[in-house]
């Protein structure tokens, strides 16, 4: 039955029962008397209650569909809003529902061209690094060296804290270009990528430590990026805002030929704070996989980010 219907057949039925009560025993006088203008009151009233009961039941499937609509997020796919009946409502939530499946579709396919873009750009900006400045730096250390054989011995000291800054530069711009084009991961995989992960995030105030459960299935080169990605993200985040001292990276098997990632922290956790851009990349990451991601609170405190991959390809194991 359409909505119209609906509301016409509800509106019919008060109305209907308004004349019954004028057919019925009760009169009402001229002046009207205090009993009488109580029935029409409580008349009045019933009719009221009976149209709003109605209406809302009537009314509850929009209801329904506005909260859906309200809580839609791209960035969490998969929930849908029922399909209840066969009227207007109906269509109009499986129109909203095959929106919501476009969308998707084209958001995980926008985000997939953006992300790939992205990494090429990171491996062009960490080639140019390595290349142009870092040879540059070198070049600089060197002449630093030879000047600082050749000088006065005033001048020695110097030159030698200048080849020192200068190295210290070199070696920064060195992480910078490991950490935007990760050659650990495309030399030795993702086993090895997330140990010199977690030994680079490891200093005298956070501990990291990496477990990884042996005989795991083999993952696609996409799916090991992803990976690799939410857990560096996830080690910034532990390192820069959490306040942590200690930080485990689990990499394990899920029922199912599924392949997780856990990232564990004892920091002061989340809080209130609304999801930033690292989460959202995260999200986006995830969905260019079909995996579901969730970050949360650890059973123990601090935050939880945890990276489910179902039914991973088994091609063999390292």
């Amino acid at each position: 039955m359409s909505l119209y219907w609906r509301i016409f057949l509800l509106n019919t039925g008060v109305l209907a029962l308004a004349v019954a009560l004028l057919l019925g025993p009760v009169t009402v006088s001229t002046p009207v008397l205090f009993g009488e203008a109580l029935v029409l009151l409580g008349g009045l009233v019933a009719m009221l209650v009976v149209n709003a009961v109605l209406l809302r039941v009537g009314l509850a499937p929009l209801a329904r569909l506005n909260r859906a609509m309200a809580t839609a997020d791209l960035l969490r796919p998969g929930a849908r809003p029922a399909v209840t009946g066969d009227g207007e409502v109906a269509a109009l939530t499986r129109t909203f529902n095959a929106m919501l499946d476009r969308l998707e579709a084209e958001r995980a396919t926008s985000s997939g061209r953006v992300l790939t873009a992205l990494e090429a750009e990171r491996r062009r900006i960490a080639q140019e690094l390595h290349d142009e400045i870092g040879q540059t730096l070198t070049a600089v250390l060197l002449q630093l060296k030879h000047a600082a054989d050749r000088a006065p011995e005033p001048l020695r000291t110097d030159l030698h804290q200048a080849q020192e800054t200068t190295r210290a530069s070199l070696d920064e711009i060195r992480r910078i270009a490991r950490r935007l084009r990760p050659g650990v991961l495309e030399e030795l995989g993702l086993h090895s990528a997330l140990r010199s992960l977690a030994a680079e995030f490891t200093t005298p105030r956070l501990g990291v430590t990496a477990h990884i459960t042996p005989g795991l299935p083999h993952l696609d080169p996409a799916t090991e990026l992803v990976l690799y990605r939410v857990a560096q993200e996830s080690l910034t985040n532990a390192a820069r805002h959490s306040g942590a001292t200690r930080v485990e990276v689990h990499l394990r098997s899920l029922p199912g030929s599924g392949t997780g990632l856990l990232v564990r922290d004892d920091g002061h956790g989340l809080g209130e704070a609304p999801e930033g851009a690292g989460i959202r990349g995260m999200r986006e990451r995830a969905l260019l996989i079909g995996a579901e991601l969730l970050v949360g609170a650890g059973p123990h405190g601090g935050t939880e980010v945890r990276l489910d991959i179902a039914d991973t390809t088994t091609k063999g194991t390292r």
